[in-house]
């Protein structure tokens, strides 16, 4: 890379880029206070020093002190998210409800992308959503217990299968607590499966792109990193998780938790594969997990996962009004601030419905008209009557990104152009444009020119081919920067402004982090071994595999298993449940000695618990030769 390329400070806000700002502001009642005093109702107390974390900071509620000062968006913020950047400071442990009986519903919000939630039982607390890390849900954890009066926990509910909802569960809970039946840990059915296949088969590409989505390599600031919509920031601390004991697989199921009534609404395939809303009669309380929030949520999300589908989205949203809201008097959910009273519930549900409904008919409407996700994009924006209510504004979620995913969940990626059905490569495709528009000089100064005029989409556009084309081209990246900012200080959307103003500094930098190589983290212990053996399989590089068959029996000893798994056409397959007599070896082990081998931390040799018999040579070649990812590689140069 050229060393002429350097870290720069970011610029100021264009005047296009303040015109833009301030018609927005100008379009939305900003003044609104009403999210504000929802948002602050029943504040209980807050975390002594808001910082997290003993040696490593794992969170730090002063990092975003600058959006607490004042109300007036920078110049360098969207105002619209201004406001919600705003709302999502607010932090500590808050009164949901309580009664005369001693039971209470409490939140601590703030200290987490997420929300954990607390409701007195009979002998212990009823814990909804663990957070992200071991250290804020053990934080906050203390906190309800400092100041409602210490309980053992003795269930945990996990809504559904993001790791912003169970990855703390060790820092309220123990695997010795579970086993030995002193807390139930209750999950949707399929919960395993899909927070193992998100975050461990695609969780190293995930990572990496979260790292935009999320701003996490950004310096939080009026030019940085302000929010992520959903919530402040994620945070930087422990993963890990423990497996259901019971699973919620249809609506209308009851259970008594602790004393504690539950009515269970099975939702999958809806904000998550996985995922479940859940009503307490007796307390007049709905949870919706993250099937609504305050904000219009990803139909697709830009760090990657699966499709969302916006029809059964909407019609669980629908049926949940039709169970429960005349029975609700307070909803609340896993991300932001509950909502009060039965009418504003409803209408709140209401209008969460139609959001996803409408983007979904809209889409398939002018799909059948023969446009495309590109064209739809560009026509389509909520229908006035959402248009000026906060929780359906994009500010994690939008309108555009969602549009395309309600096509590609119908029709794919392909939009039925013959000329996009094989297109080049980045880096091919952007020599020959370069070559075309008469060499990089002459297309960065032409896009110098559209930069100056404001059009910040299509000087991106073309100064990327510049880019992919010569990415050591000093004033292309630089350009493209200066564009890419910009957009981001306009972006309604934190994960938008997150992913621009990180392309941004990455491209005005002289390397990328190196922040290792990843491995299968917190979450390994809780696999299933055939999730160890399907995570084992995409590490697997053909071209050092050679092209024999040949098959092994592994005993894992500590959990009393047996399995075969083998090499054909240099693919890995497994039978679980067996043993072959025909196999080159036989291995005994353990699942933590095997997670080893997957991470290559060990080999055959020095995993501990492990003894190998018979022709061990092709499963050692496979273990020593197992693909390795590290976490940062690049996404905005070649």
């Amino acid at each position: 890379m050229d060393e002429s390329i350097s870290p720069s400070t970011p610029a100021d806000a264009s005047d296009h880029t303040l015109r833009h700002n301030h018609a927005l502001a100008e379009s939305l009642p900003i003044g609104d206070v009403a999210d504000f005093e929802r948002a602050s109702r029943g504040l209980v107390a807050q975390h002594a020093t808001g910082t997290i974390g003993e040696g490593h900071v794992v969170w730090d509620i002063h990092r975003h002190d600058f959006v607490r000062e004042t109300d007036t968006a920078p110049d360098t913020v969207n105002p619209s998210l201004w406001r919600q950047a705003r709302l999502n400071c607010l932090h500590g442990l808050f009164e949901v409800m309580s009664d005369d009986r001693g039971r209470g519903v409490w939140q601590v919000r703030g200290y987490d992308l997420s929300n954990i939630t607390f409701i007195a039982g009979d002998t212990g607390w009823i814990v909804i959503d663990p957070l992200t890390s071991v250290e804020t849900a053990e934080a906050a954890l203390d906190l309800a217990n400092e100041h409602l009066g210490e309980r053992p926990v003795i269930a945990v509910i996990y809504t559904h299968s993001h790791i912003d909802h169970f990855a703390g569960v060790l820092g309220v809970t123990t695997q010795a607590d579970v086993d030995a039946g002193r807390c139930r840990i209750i999950a949707p059915v399929g919960f395993l499966a899909e927070a193992v296949s998100e975050n461990v088969i695609a969780g190293p590409v995930m990572l990496r792109r979260a790292m935009y989505m999320y701003g996490a390599l950004l310096a939080q600031g009026p030019r940085g990193q302000v929010d992520c919509g959903l919530g402040k920031a994620t945070p930087l601390g422990t993963t890990s998780l423990i497996p259901p004991t019971e699973e919620i697989d249809e609506t209308g199921v009851e259970l008594d938790i602790d004393g504690v009534r539950v009515v269970f609404q099975h939702t999958p395939g809806t904000e998550a594969p996985a995922e479940m809303n859940f009503h307490f009669p007796d307390l007049r309380l709905l949870c919706m997990a993250e099937n609504c929030s305050h904000n219009l949520h990803n139909l697709y999300t830009p760090r990657g996962a699966q499709v969302r589908d916006a029809l059964a989205w909407s019609k669980y949203i629908g049926e949940s009004i039709d169970l429960f809201a005349d029975d609700t008097d307070i909803c609340f959910a896993s991300h932001h601030w509950p909502r009060f009273g039965s009418q504003d519930a409803r209408q709140f549900l209401q209008q969460q419905r139609d959001a996803y409904r409408w983007i979904h008919d809209q889409t398939m409407r002018l799909a059948n008209h023969g446009l495309t996700p590109l064209e739809i994009a560009e026509q389509l924006d909520m229908p006035e009557g959402l248009r000026a209510e906060f929780h359906a504004r994009g500010y994690y979620g939008t309108v555009s990104h969602n549009v395309k995913a309600v096509y590609q969940r119908y029709i794919g990626w392909f939009d039925g152009n013959p000329a996009h059905l094989h297109a080049l490569p980045p880096e091919t495709a952007g020599e020959k444009y370069v070559e075309y528009m008469g060499g990089a000089d002459a297309v960065v100064e032409r896009a110098r020119a559209d930069v100056t005029a404001g059009e910040y989409r299509w000087a991106a556009q073309v100064l990327d081919h510049v880019v992919f084309a010569q990415p050591d081209h000093r004033e292309a990246r630089l350009l493209l920067a200066e564009a890419l900012e910009q957009m981001g200080y306009q972006a309604e959307s934190g994960p938008w402004r997150n992913f621009y103003l990180t392309g941004a500094q990455e491209l005005r930098a002289d390397g990328l982090l190196d922040l290792g190589m990843s491995n299968l983290g917190g979450l390994a212990p809780a696999m299933t071994t055939e999730m160890l053996f399907d995570a084992l399989a995409v590490r697997l590089v053909p071209e050092q595999l050679g092209l024999g068959s040949w098959s092994a029996n592994i005993h894992v000893s500590d959990r009393d298993e047996q399995h075969v798994i083998g090499i054909s056409n240099q693919t890995l397959f497994h039978r679980p449940g067996r043993a072959d007599e025909g196999a080159a070896c036989s291995v005994t082990t353990t699942s933590a000695a095997l997670i080893a081998l997957i991470d290559g931390t060990a080999d055959l040799d020095s995993a501990p618990d492990t003894a190998v018999s018979g022709a061990s040579s092709p499963l050692r070649d496979l273990f020593a030769d197992l693909d390795r990812w590290p976490r940062v590689f690049p996404i905005v140069t070649p």
